[in-house]
């Protein structure tokens, strides 16, 4: 009667939840999603593990079964896990606790005795391999002088800028320092304004009068001026360790030559705190 009534249950339970899960995914339109529907999951989750906790106690209870019978009738199966132990045994080459004392040496130190065990197989090719892998490094390295880590590193960094170099001659949109223009349409100077205030204002001051960095309105540069110096100092950065960061990993190069146009359209403005020159005067060329 017991059995019954679990096997009925967990019937019903099986045909319940199938019904909602196939409700939720007609229903829902993103029935898989976690954070919307976490109850399909949590049903999903339940119905897979009741199905698989049952074929777990129907087998288990065969085993069962069968263990009683075979007691019943005086057989003695083989352990299931025989193959394993005889794969262990042939890894190991040890002896059982009840035959050590075939392998017992004669020594004996104050009651202790030494066991004449053979290495395991395992490590034993282990080691023959390590003794290998060292004499053909040797060799290709040594003597043969085959790269090392730091060479291959210079030819593979060599490689990368022959591609950038390659890249940069046939981009057609890639602006470098080389090929950087003056940018004077309103549009340009617009977005370059916005860059500036969202990026370089808190050091050079919304009007460029200059703060932590430099005045941007006089006519003394650090690093030069003119589009291809500006260009270039805010691309790669400023001085090494007190300037600039470099802002090519951040802006792109069409935003790094508005930006830079901006600042040279600032030239000849009287900001209300003016920091002093820095640098010296530059004249274009």
């Amino acid at each position: 009667m017991k059995k019954n009534i679990q096997s009925t249950i967990y019937v019903l339970f099986v045909i319940v939840t199938f019904i909602a899960l196939a409700k939720s995914f007609m229903v829902y339109q993103n029935p898989f999603n976690v954070y919307e529907n976490p109850l399909v999951w949590l049903a999903l989750i339940g119905f897979v593990a009741v199905i698989v906790l049952k074929e777990v106690v129907n087998v288990m209870a065969t085993r069962k079964a069968e263990e009683l019978q075979n007691e019943k009738l005086g057989i003695t199966p083989e352990p299931e896990d025989l193959w394993l132990k005889n794969l262990l045994k042939s890894w190991t080459k040890a002896k059982a606790i009840e035959e050590e004392n075939e392998i017992i040496l004669d020594h004996n130190y104050d009651g202790i005795k030494e066991l004449d065990n053979s290495l395991p197989p395992w490590w034993l090719y282990m080691f023959y391999a390590t003794i290998i892998f060292g004499a053909i490094y040797l060799v290709r390295y040594h003597v043969l002088g085959a790269d090392n880590q730091q060479m291959e590193y210079e030819k593979e960094l060599a490689k990368a800028r022959i591609e950038i170099n390659k890249f940069k001659a046939t981009a057609p949109n890639l602006i470098t320092a080389d090929n950087v223009e003056l940018l004077t349409s309103e549009a340009d100077l617009k977005r370059g304004k916005a860059v500036f205030n969202l990026n370089c204002a808190s050091c050079h001051l919304a009007d460029g009068g200059g703060s932590i960095g430099p005045n941007l309105t006089d006519e003394y540069w650090i690093l030069g001026g003119g589009i291809k110096n500006v260009f270039n100092t805010v691309s790669n950065g400023g001085r090494s360790g007190k300037g600039m960061v470099a802002w090519n990993k951040t802006l792109k190069s069409e935003d790094i030559a508005k930006v830079a146009s901006y600042v040279l359209s600032l030239q000849g403005t009287t900001p209300e705190k003016a920091k002093a020159p820095e640098g010296e005067k530059w004249v274009a060329e």
